[in-house]
């Protein structure tokens, strides 16, 4: 590369930096819950970039906390187990022989490799499930569905300690009944039960899309949870988008001031929302 391209680049580099500083202020001490999706953390790449942002966001003031799925790599070890999963209206049966492969899944692999990820870029992760220290307790979602917990109550203060101490919790969306019983949860409901206990600033829905789209097919940037409810009424948000949606409702209505669905597979996707003027995906906020 030619000196002067070299030296556009470190400007365009140092304009950036400058014109993010607003934002910078803006976060400082703020805690923004992330919930990692199976099919944002698909290569090495794009974990190894994730991890970078999340170091980041530490550095300069932020307190994340992570909050992972991992259906894809489920899905791949039930297979390979040659475990056959059943389905009820489009939701998977967890019964004890699936649980067993879920828990070792989240807990051990996918934990692990993000935990890996963070610190390898210098930051202070710590592998938590919500079975740890009581962080998570649930009750049955409903029985036909078997071991699959809807969280009733968290405990957030094990996640301000570590916060404290510039700690990166990253969680596995697990939980414990009253009985003792391993549940598995949703990995956006129990990241949006976090960020309500917690009373995040933000919560961030990694996902495969690029946010909520009107009729047209267009993003929707901004968006008031009764313009959700609206166009969930009218049939313009429809499928899996529902529950990502139910869950940015949940959050907003109990003390998470915005809530944003964005498309973890692009560059940066988080440093965007956070740091830049346009912002990334659609943000929803109470009104």
């Amino acid at each position: 590369m030619k000196t002067q391209d070299m030296n556009r680049d470190w400007i365009g580099t140092a304009r950036t930096l400058n014109q993010a500083l607003p934002y910078l202020q803006r976060y400082a001490d703020a805690t923004v819950v992330i919930k990692l999706g199976g099919h944002a953390m698909g290569s090495e790449e794009a974990m190894d970039e994730f991890a970078r942002d999340v170091v980041l966001m530490r550095q300069v003031g932020v307190n994340p906390v992570v909050v992972h799925g991992g259906g894809p790599m489920i899905n791949a070890m039930l297979d390979k187990l040659q475990i056959k999963s059943e389905f009820v209206n489009g939701k998977r049966v967890t019964d004890a022989a699936t649980m067993e492969v879920v828990e070792m899944v989240l807990s051990g692999l996918v934990n692990g490799q993000i935990v890996e990820a963070i610190n390898s870029q210098g930051g202070r992760a710590v592998g938590l499930s919500g079975k740890d220290a009581g962080l998570i307790t649930c009750t049955q979602t409903h029985p036909d569905l078997g071991l699959v917990g809807t969280p009733d109550r968290v405990n957030p203060q094990l996640l301000r300690d570590l916060g404290e101490k510039e700690y990166i919790p990253v969680i596995a969306p697990l939980g414990v009944g009253a009985d003792g019983q391993t549940y598995n949860i949703n990995g956006d409901t129990a990241a949006g039960a976090i960020a309500s206990a917690l009373k995040a600033d933000r919560l961030l829905l990694l996902t495969d899309v690029s946010g909520v789209k009107n009729a047209a097919g267009e993003v929707l940037t901004q968006l008031t949870a009764s313009q959700i409810r609206e166009m969930t009424a009218d049939g313009t948000i429809a499928g899996g988008m529902i529950p990502k949606t139910e869950t940015v409702l949940d959050a907003i209505e109990n003390g998470v001031r915005a809530a944003v669905i964005l498309d973890g597979r692009a560059p940066n996707a988080c440093l965007l929302e956070l740091f830049t003027e346009h912002g990334a995906g659609s943000i929803i906020r109470a009104g």
